[in-house]
């Protein structure tokens, strides 16, 4: 999408002279190793453009863009050492290219480097972009957790599947889109309206990706389709599949993801198509949209011009109609 591309810009130089350039190198190594993977930028870009939305020049977010982006990939980090994850994009995973010590260590530092980011902002504003990060960072741990949690239960709900998703990737997304609005001099409903704009938007994304991961174009999803299957993860697919299949289908799903005869792509297939017979399929295309129409009505109330409501609009479009 061109608004990635224009900010994307932006943030790579500033990403480049993110990082000290100083001893010790393992320290640091492995901060620019992990930047360098690249990525969409979604969430910094997001700062940006709301800060453009309402009426500041983007440079001006910058340093909170590269917050928000800094914070993303220490959360990756730290999320792949819990994972055990060999790959990130397609590279080796940081604790996997040096080892688990120094990945936990640079995290953190990641982490320290993204507050020191705010420390250029004035006194009241940097008050306000620490506080929102900080609630932002306990929120992401606490979705964290509930993900790890889910891993041995077998009696989660989708409400709660839905209350991990908005903390683990939800209201990064929200925050990212409310720093650019308070740099940009938004109203405090303005800001509470774009903020609930990112988080509905964000729950909608990750649904999305849970669609994609089942259901996705191999050629264009990017990484293993059905891999959320392969790992027994009890995604919003599952968890809809388990309440409406009928008992012996529902009950062929659950002995799947414990311990299934099935492997590899038989065990793909033949879950794919319970999540289809029981209506799972459906239900989630259903809530994609429901998510993606309610971050919609906030941008209806937003007091911007309407060009600016259409781009976010038209975001908001792209995203949720991605294939990969």
């Amino acid at each position: 999408m061109e608004l990635l591309q224009h900010y994307g810009k932006l943030l790579d130089g500033a990403i480049a002279t993110s990082i000290p350039n100083t001893p010790p190198d393992n320290l640091y190594d492995p901060l620019r190793y992990i930047l360098s993977l690249g990525g969409k930028r979604l969430r910094p870009a997001l700062t940006l453009f709301a800060a453009d939305v309402f009426g500041k020049a983007s440079k001006e977010a910058v340093p909170a863009a590269l917050a928000v982006e800094l914070f993303h990939n220490f959360s990756l980090i730290h999320d792949d050492i819990m994972d055990e994850a060999p790959l990130r994009r397609g590279q080796q995973t940081v604790h996997q290219k040096w080892d688990v010590n120094t990945g936990i260590l640079s995290g953190d530092a990641l982490l320290i480097l993204a507050y020191r980011l705010f420390e250029g902002y004035r006194p009241e504003l940097f008050r306000d972009l620490a506080g929102l990060f900080s609630k932002t960072a306990m929120e992401v741990c606490e979705g964290q957790q509930y993900d790890m949690d889910f891993e041995t239960r077998n009696d989660v709900t989708i409400e709660e599947y839905l209350t991990m998703i908005r903390y683990k990737t939800a209201v990064l997304v929200g925050a990212a889109l409310k720093m650019g609005a308070m740099i940009g001099g938004a109203s405090a409903e303005d800001q509470d309206r774009i903020y609930q704009f990112g988080v509905s938007l964000g729950v909608a994304f990750q649904l999305q990706d849970d669609h994609l991961d089942a259901f996705g174009n191999p050629e264009t999803f990017g990484k293993q389709v059905g891999g959320d299957i392969l790992a027994n993860k009890k995604t919003y697919l599952y968890l809809r599949a388990i309440e409406a299949a009928k008992d012996v289908e529902a009950k062929e799903l659950v002995h799947h993801f414990n311990g299934s005869p099935l492997e590899g792509q038989q065990k793909v297939d033949r879950v794919k198509e319970l999540f289809e017979d029981s209506g799972a399929r459906t239900d989630i295309k259903a809530a994609i949209a429901d998510h993606t129409a309610q971050a919609i009505a906030q941008l209806e109330a937003l007091d911007i011009e309407e060009k600016q409501r259409d781009l976010l609009k038209g975001f908001a479009d792209w995203l949720m109609n991605r294939n990969v």
